[in-house]
Parts: structure tokens; sequence; C-alpha cells
């Protein structure tokens, strides 16, 4: 039993409790409770009445299954779909070897009057446009309510996973002075009032530092506070929302989104790094396999053929990829790897994840340890579908080295030099865009279906 209720009646010298439970129709379809009688609530999915009897599809969101309840006509004359239901009787198995409950006692909690503006009638399929447009009711559909428990449901493994492999759980700032990326692609954070910032500011102090006596922007990442960490606790992670100022409507890209990042101490080797990353991501997706696979039919309408967690991961170095583009697939590539890039080695590696590692150095971020011939110890995970899902590297450990690739406000960063200065040991990690992930699972078109609220240019609903 999932929920309880309690009433109590009070007279001047008496209290009284009463129990009411309703199950969740879950846990009905695993335990099967044949010939007992049991309340359930939810919302009505489907509606068919005949002259006797009322069949009636609900859902209470616990499951992608529905359960049907049947009662007579004459109690359901003004329920539609849509409307959400509290019902007592008795679970039977109807005639086609399903669970039923016949109803006893039924009561309308919320009405649902589609010619009111309810945006969804029953029976019609719509585009994911025209779904995202009323955000609102957007998790009451079939598809995002499975969506939204994939999500539940691969958070959990990946905090139960990580434990299970002695990581700590980091909660590093949304708030912060850096960008640790570098690209510039930062929103900017100061106070709404401005004669607040004005009686906060000092003689000729901008406005806009006066809060914090500096620039403070959302976070991009939670990478470098994470290296502060690693150097006690050894293997931390985060999990957070993360923020980047992106003029970008596109298929793979929001302006809010969540990121899961690693942390290791004492790391000196790329490959150990990659077994890390190549570890987590097939155990999340075997554990939705095991656990959700109803949900990842639902999702993928049946597809699930790309989920390739039996094979190992390919690896390849930059320049490789390089080749293979310009001399198997015509695509070659002057500057990086771009989207199309990703797809397309994707593709020639016949869906399977594909590490891209040892990137030239002007390519990658400033923290990045380098190697010989001018590379990084980095990689990018590209997913079919998807293109990149990950990406990580060793961290530079020399002191000089790291100083001299400094953005020019190095001063914002003397604490990271510090860090190297004092019981440094080395360390790597990496950051997995969970909506990508999520997307690349899932096989979904757009990014904007991945998350429950998206933002992206333009665009801040609810």
């Amino acid at each position: 039993m999932d929920r309880i209720f309690k009433i109590f009646f009070l007279n001047k010298s008496t209290i009284f409790c009463r129990h009411y439970s309703h199950s969740s129709i879950l846990n009905i379809l695993k335990t099967a409770p044949l010939g007992q009688q049991i309340s359930v609530q939810g919302w009505i999915k489907s509606l068919r009445k005949q002259k006797e009897l009322t069949f009636i599809e609900i859902n209470d969101g616990s499951t992608c299954k529905n359960l049907q309840i049947t009662l007579p006509s004459n109690l359901s004359k003004n329920i539609t779909v849509g409307a959400s239901i509290s019902s007592k009787g008795l679970v039977k198995q109807s005639p086609k070897g399903q669970l039923e409950i016949s109803a006893e006692d039924f009561t309308l909690i919320g009405e649902c009057d589609i010619s009111k503006g309810y945006p969804f009638a029953p029976r019609k399929q719509y585009e994911p446009e025209y779904v995202r447009e009323n955000m609102h009711f957007r998790p009451r559909t079939r598809l995002f309510s499975s969506v939204l428990r994939i999500r539940h449901a691969a958070t959990l493994e990946i905090h139960n996973y990580l434990d299970s492999i002695g990581y700590f759980n980091i909660h590093t700032p949304l708030i912060t002075s850096n960008d640790c990326e570098g690209a510039g692609e930062t929103f900017k954070i100061e106070p709404d009032s401005e004669k607040l910032l004005k009686s906060m500011a000092k003689e000729n102090q901008p406005l806009h530092s006066a809060y914090f006596n500096k620039k403070a922007y959302l976070t991009v990442s939670g990478q470098l506070h994470l290296e502060t960490v690693a150097q006690a606790l050894n293997k931390v992670y985060c999990f957070a929302p993360t923020f980047r100022a992106e003029n970008s409507k596109s298929r793979f890209h929001l302006s809010e989104f969540y990121m899961l990042e690693l942390e290791q101490a004492f790391l000196n080797n790329l490959d150990d790094l990659l077994k890390v990353a190549e570890d987590l991501v097939k155990h999340v997706i075997k554990a939705l396999l095991d656990r959700h696979l109803d949900d990842l039919q639902v999702c993928t309408n049946g597809k699930i053929d790309h989920l390739l967690i039996n094979k190992p991961f390919i690896r390849i170095s930059y320049l490789e990829a390089q080749q293979i583009l310009s001399t198997k697939l015509n695509k070659s590539s002057l500057k990086g790897i771009g989207k199309e890039h990703e797809l397309a080695l994707t593709n020639y590696f016949e869906g399977v994840p594909v590490f891209v590692i040892n990137w030239p150095e002007n390519l990658k971020a400033f923290y990045m340890k380098q190697i010989p011939e001018n590379n990084v110890a980095a990689f990018d995970l590209l997913a079919s579908g998807v293109g990149e899902i990950a990406g990580g590297s060793l961290r530079e450990d020399n002191f000089e080295k790291l100083k001299s690739r400094l953005p020019i406000n190095n001063s914002e960063f003397d604490w990271y030099l510090d860090l190297r200065k004092f019981g440094y040991v080395p360390t790597g990690g990496f950051g997995l865009g969970f909506e990508r992930f999520v997307q690349f699972i899932l096989g979904i078109e757009n990014i904007k279906d991945c998350i429950p609220f998206p933002r992206w240019p333009h665009n801040c609903k609810l």
C-alpha cells in the first residue's frame, strides 16, 4: 500500500481514527491481489460506455500500464477522458485474462471538459512541437510520463552505481566567479534591484559587481570545484544543472541542462578514465533494460537495437577520426569535429559508441594535460543519433604549463594554481550531458523532449 490517509473525528471526549489506503497501479499489477477489495485513484485515459457497464482505463503515474475499472453506466454519466477519479472495488480477472476492478464505489475528483480548452483529445496523436507548446500538460501524455520515469530511474542508477564504487556526491555551486570552459557562454548573475546594488556599491565600483564584489555567473561546469575536493576525498562527482548562453535552437542544445561530472585523484592514464565512463554508461543502460523495459519500449516504440552494451566501445585518436572522415566518408574537417562529423563517425562504426582521444591542445580547454605532438590527453564520447554525450581529460599537473595556458584574466585562477603547490596528486574526470544521454538511450529526436521544462533562446515558459 502506497499512501495512507488518516481522518480524525473529534467530539468532546474521543478521537477516532480510520485508515483509507490507495494501492498504486504498479503494485496492483505486480501483486495481482485477486479477490481483494482495494482502492485506486488516477486519471482516466480511455472510456468505453455500454448499456449496462462502463469500462474505464486509469493511470496513476506509477507505471506506463493502465488498469481497467468497470462500473455501472448509471454512475458514469459525467466522466470524461482526462478527469481524475477515485474508486474502490473487487480485483477480478477480465475475460481476456487481465486484472480489473469491479467498482463498488466511485468518486469524480476533478472534471476535464475538453471543450473548455484542454489541448489533448482522446485517441489523437500530436506532433512533439505541439505537445511542447502545452508544457504544463505535457507530463500527462503517455510518452512524456515514460520519459520522466526513465529520467528518474537513470538518475537513481547513476547515484547507486557511483556510490557502490566509492564516489562521493558533492554539491558544487550554481553561482560561480569563473568560466570553466573559457568560451564566454555564461549567464551573468546580479540582483534585479538597482536600489540594492547602489546601496552596496563601493566608490567607483560598477553596479554589476556590487553584490559579490566581482562578476558572478551561473555555472557552466562544476569541474574546477570538484578538483579541489578530489584532492581530499579522491573520488567525487556532482549531478546538477548547468547553464550555457548559446544562441542555438538546434535539436541538440539547451540553455539549462543537467550534467553529471566525475573527478578522480591518483589518475595518470587516460585509458583508466575511459573505462570509468564506459562502465558507467553500460551499467545505467543495462539497469534500464532489466528493470524499466516497459517505459523504454513506450519511448523507443520498441526499437532498442541501438543500445549496444555488449560490445566494447570504439577508441580512435583525433588524427584517426580525421582520416576516416576525409578518406572514407568524404567529410573533411579543417578544424575540430562538428556535429555532422560526430554522427558520421558513429554511423561508420555501426552505432557502437566511439571514444575520440588525444585532441590538439588548441581545440580543448586550458586545464587539460599536455602530451607529445601538441596534443592533450582528452576524449569525447560519441553516441549514435546524438553525437557527443560526454567529454573529459586528465588535468594538467605541471604548474608552469598550466600557468602559461590560463585565460587572460588569470587572477581568478590563483586558487587553481595553488592546488598544484601543496600535496597535489594528478586527477582526471569527465562530464556527461544527462539530457543527451537520455536522448541517445530513448532515440528521441529533439533534446527539448528529454527534460521536464526546457529552456532555449527566446523561450522560458513556466
